[in-house]
């Protein structure tokens, strides 16, 4: 995002300025702000999307509720949905960012990743 200082200049001319401020500190001020709100949008988008899923959602609260890992044969269990839809939803909310995966022998566990954990606590409190 880029701040027009040409748009900016005219709001000031044109006494339409509402905060009162120079073009100047109007443009740093919003050259910090367009910065901070276009940083990593791609992996929150990602991650928003995954979550648009109730399955993954699903999975995701399952994985914040353990408050820790659980296996896939635990999170199998859990849904009503097939083994391999658990699979599939389980690999999206992977390469989102949402959930991290160990192996141990035929066994995969995951958990939440912070990502996840601060989506689910923003959303709950939209509530």
């Amino acid at each position: 995002m880029a701040v027009s200082t040409d748009r900016l200049e005219r709001l000031v001319a044109d006494g339409a300025s509402c905060c009162g401020s120079t073009v100047e500190e109007c443009e740093t001020r919003l050259s910090a702000v367009a910065e901070a709100a276009t940083r990593d949008t791609d992996g929150d988008v990602a991650a928003l999307s995954a979550l648009a899923n109730e399955t993954r959602y699903g999975l995701v609260r399952l994985l914040h509720a353990a408050e820790g890992e659980l296996c896939v044969c635990e999170l199998d269990a859990v849904t009503d949905v097939s083994d391999s839809a658990v699979s599939h939803a389980l690999r999206q909310l992977r390469e989102a960012g949402l959930v991290e995966a160990r192996k141990e022998g035929r066994w995969k566990y995951y958990r939440t990743t912070d990502r996840a954990t601060a989506l689910l606590v923003a959303l709950e409190g939209t509530r």
